[in-house]
């Protein structure tokens, strides 16, 4: 196997650079440019030399004996001064070493799941917590790289081991008087199985908006001021605002961090009658998008007919409360009248929803959990004839245990892993 190298820390200039280096021979190829190396898991600064001797750098080093490291396999750290020349140098120099190369996107973390230091759903926790950009965003990924959902799953996957076995057992002395009538036993662990995996499966919509964002929209009749709104939730000028109606013509996204919950606000076009073909399509959007919103916040005057049907949560709102004798209930985003109130409701609401997600956070995960409630319901239905369809209902325990096994990795994943690693950096 290859000693694989590389940047671990952000390209470009900076205080400290980290490169990493982990496979076979990561100890003889540190020692040879950076020698003596220090005691396993100590750190000291050691001159790192070129081939003729030069000092490139001074950098602190550090050494991990496998399997007590991030990949599993001996690594060792360079901690060197952020200099691009010096990165520069020292990767050139690594690149000397037979069997040695540069890594490719995710490698390290790829050989710490092949080596048995992290299941997939931990390294897709990984990949999120690299990306997090919120509070919550940080909470989630952490939870799912700490392997709470694969510790989760092992507890399933055992729970049904157990209920086939005892299938199994009996359809083995079909031929024979079996004194035990293992059926209530095996509808006990599936029911409760199956009880722990519909609960995680309600939470995967709200986890994965915790991982992607909350849409809110903002909308309304042409002229509302939707975008003068927008523009004053985010704090800056995101969109255009005029008076001429329709200037809104596509959807407008704003990222933003609402008490730590991640939210995309979205400026939709103003909902009329009679537009032209171009602010047509723009609607039709705004419409569709607005439907498919986490939560929406309607901009209507008093008595006016709303573009769309109402459901829980809606926030309902009278535009440009600054222009309005009796401003109760409005809102303007020209003086601000209104908006820290608007700002605290979506931040309530979507942290009452957070209360309820669950570990699963991706669309996998949620597909893999989807097929193992559905072998386990399958297997439930099956016992209700009894034993002569035991071997029936063992084999749909299988499909539910190999669902599974491919959410944390364990089979069928091969397809996935270089799409997965691919979002890595170099040096992770």
């Amino acid at each position: 196997m290859d000693t694989i190298f590389a940047q671990a820390t952000a390209q470009g200039r900076a205080g400290v650079c980290v490169i990493r280096i982990s496979g076979p021979q990561a100890f003889l190829i540190a020692n040879t440019i950076a020698s003596p190396l220090p005691a396993v898991r100590q750190a000291a600064v050691r001159a790192v030399s070129g081939g003729e001797g030069q000092i490139l750098d001074r950098a602190l080093v550090l050494t991990f004996k496998g399997p007590n490291s991030f990949t599993g396999e001996d690594t060792v750290e360079l901690h060197l001064h952020g200099s691009i020349a010096v990165v520069r140098a020292v990767l050139r120099l690594l690149s000397g070493f037979d069997n040695a190369r540069l890594a490719e996107p995710g490698e390290f973390t790829r050989r710490a799941m092949e080596n048995g230091k992290l299941d997939l759903t931990q390294v897709e926790g990984l990949g999120d917590l690299i990306e997090a950009e919120t509070e919550a965003q940080r909470k989630q990924a952490l939870r799912v790289l700490s392997g709470h959902l694969g510790q989760k799953v092992d507890v399933w996957r055992e729970k049904i081991i157990r209920a086939a076995a005892l299938l199994e057992v009996t359809i083995d002395f079909a031929d024979e008087d079996v004194p035990v009538d293992v059926s209530p036993e095996v509808t006990a662990l599936l029911t409760a199985v199956n009880a722990d995996i519909s609960k995680e499966l309600a939470g995967t919509h709200t986890a994965e908006r915790i991982r992607t964002g909350f849409e809110v929209a903002i909308i309304g009749r042409p002229n509302a001021g939707k975008s003068t709104l927008l523009n004053a939730l985010a704090g800056r000028d995101a969109a255009i605002t005029s008076a001429v109606a329709g200037t809104t013509r596509d959807i407008i996204e704003v990222r933003m961090d609402l008490g730590g919950l991640p939210v995309t606000l979205l400026d939709t076009a103003g909902l009329r009658e009679g537009a032209d073909e171009v602010e047509a399509i723009g609607i039709d959007r705004a419409k569709h998008r607005a439907q498919q919103a986490d939560l929406r916040v309607f901009l209507v005057e008093q008595g006016e007919e709303l573009p769309v049907s109402l459901i829980p949560d809606d926030i309902i709102l009278r535009p440009k409360a600054d222009l309005l004798d009796d401003p109760k209930g409005a809102i303007s985003g020209v003086t601000g009248q209104g908006v820290k109130q608007l700002i605290d409701r979506i931040q309530e609401i979507l942290s009452v929803r957070s209360l309820n997600a669950g570990l699963a956070t991706h669309e996998r995960h949620r597909v893999a959990l989807q097929k193992s409630a559905e072998g386990l319901a399958s297997a439930m239905l099956v016992l209700d004839h009894g034993p002569d369809q035991y071997d029936i209902a063992s084999e749909e325990l299988r499909h539910s245990i190999r669902a599974l096994e491919a959410l944390v990795g364990r089979i069928d994943v091969e397809n996935l892993l270089d799409v997965i690693f691919s979002s890595f950096c170099l040096g992770k």
